[in-house]
């Protein structure tokens, strides 16, 4: 008889995980503590809500984020399944209505057979059976302590942001103009509206950011916390470096501004491949606002998360072209996000070392992304099915986008262990002849690492499935 598997968190791994397990024939309990208990950043009690951007990243062939979803996409994803049914426009990118897709995920996992959706928090790991964790970046305080006193591990803390969503009827259309960069989608339309500036206008508006007010982070504290958690005697892993305030890749608008006057205008708010309808010239900067449901009634600042407080986001926001009269529907907002040292914890098929009946997944193991987070929830509900009958899990061939993200996870520095998205990066190289062979043409490396890829991916899952 298999064994009992408890999937902690019904976010994009969670629902993914039990995805899975459902398809595997066996029975799961999918915990969600909403709308029991709420969190700081999300809004509804739908399952696998989008707190941050409405984005799955690159669908451009030949990318990473690309490579990562058809590895997905075959491996039977019902979030990507999702994804496709209901896409908004987004240039190259696959971006979908946020509500839509909860919506549509919510109502799969209360179907699903098999599948017990118990509205409730968990506080301490189950005794019995198998046990995802994926409770996401915004696990609660009483979880997270069981996690750090069953691991022996100090927690981590990075900051994120989200960007503001501003009405589609409030935007100025005389001033806006409609275009992808370059012309490129993947429809041929023009799936982002553009708000340019002049020099003057940029400048003023980066002056702007540099007074503004901001919220103020509980960043002191959550270091005084994980330096109290370094200096006890309870772990002899490696000590973690200090959190990053904000991680990398997402960082803050008046975070950028302050990296230098350019730092924004070749940052999120490049101009390159867009020109003005109304000078025929390209701008000197420019923010892009991408659709936010299929109405096309609301459209989110790409790029624009911030921490600032909500009275000067409507101030300095309107000074944004196209933006003097907009009405803001959601303003940027900053929360902690939670993750474990996972290279000191855990193996490559996102098992704790310690305790092998226990599993990670997404942002709590240091995955950063939305597609990064339903790939591992992916393979955590197949692992742990698995082990429900008795079997051993096998990690994906280390030449896949999803076995090098779990190599990462599972080994990276854990003195030094960042959140990470899928990159290029983290695939290892094309063997030297390749190499020389195709040294001068990056894209077509890419096309041969992706191809690489997918074979060994496909050979994992005649031997696997």
């Amino acid at each position: 008889m298999a064994q009992r598997i408890h999937i902690i968190g019904a976010g994009l791994a969670g629902t993914e995980a039990a995805w899975q397990v459902a398809q595997a024939g066996l029975r799961a309990t999918l915990y969600e503590m909403r709308p029991v208990q709420q969190t700081p950043a999300h809004k509804t009690d739908r399952l696998a809500e989008l707190v941050c951007s409405n984005s799955l990243k690159s669908e451009s062939i030949g990318t990473a984020p690309w490579l990562l979803k058809e590895e997905l996409r075959r491996m039977d994803s019902l979030l990507l399944r999702v994804a496709a049914k209901t896409r908004v426009p987004g240039g190259q990118a696959l971006t979908v209505d946020r509500d839509l897709f909860s919506g549509e995920v919510s109502r799969v996992m209360e179907g699903l057979a098999g599948i017990e959706l118990r509205r409730e928090e968990v506080a301490s790991i189950p005794e019995d059976g198998i046990v995802i964790i994926a409770s996401g970046p915004l696990t609660s305080d009483a979880l997270a302590g069981e996690i750090a006193r069953r691991t022996g591990s100090e927690r981590l803390f990075f900051y994120d942001s989200i960007s503001p969503i501003v009405e589609a009827e409030s935007i100025d259309m005389s001033i806006a103009f409609k275009a992808s960069r370059y012309g490129k989608s993947l429809d041929g339309t023009d799936d982002y509206i553009n708000c340019p500036f002049d020099k003057q206008q940029y400048e003023q508006f980066v002056a702007a950011l540099l007074e503004a007010q901001s919220h103020t982070p509980h960043i002191a504290e959550d270091i005084a916390i994980q330096e109290h958690a370094q200096d006890g005697t309870a772990s002899h892993e490696p000590k973690a470096s200090a959190p990053c305030a904000f991680f990398e890749a997402c960082l803050p608008v008046e975070e950028l501004a302050r990296r230098g006057p350019e730092t924004l205008r070749f940052g999120p708010m490049k101009p390159m491949g867009l020109t003005d309808p109304r000078t025929g010239r390209r701008p000197w900067a420019v923010v892009q606002l991408r659709q936010e449901n299929l109405r096309s009634s609301s459209y989110n600042l790409v790029g624009f998360q911030n921490y600032l407080k909500y009275g000067e986001q409507a101030r300095i926001l309107r000074m944004i072209p196209g933006l003097q009269n907009a009405e803001f529907l959601r303003y940027g907002q900053i929360h902690r996000n939670t993750y474990i040292n996972a290279p000191a914890l855990l193996s490559p098929t996102l098992r704790l070392r310690s305790e092998g009946r226990i599993l990670f997944a997404g942002q709590i193991a240091g995955i950063e992304g939305y597609v990064e987070s339903i790939a591992t929830g992916l393979l955590a509900g197949r692992h742990a099915a698995q082990l429900a009958i008795g079997g051993m899990p096998a990690a994906p061939p280390r030449e896949t986008a999803l076995g090098s993200l779990c190599a990462y996870v599972s080994g990276a520095d854990p003195r030094d262990y960042q959140p990470a998205n899928i990159t290029f990066d983290l695939l290892p190289q094309l063997d030297e002849p390749t190499r020389i062979k195709l040294r001068r043409d990056k894209k077509a490396r890419h096309e041969e690492v992706c191809r690489r890829a997918l074979e060994k991916l496909d050979e994992y899952l005649g031997a696997h499935v």
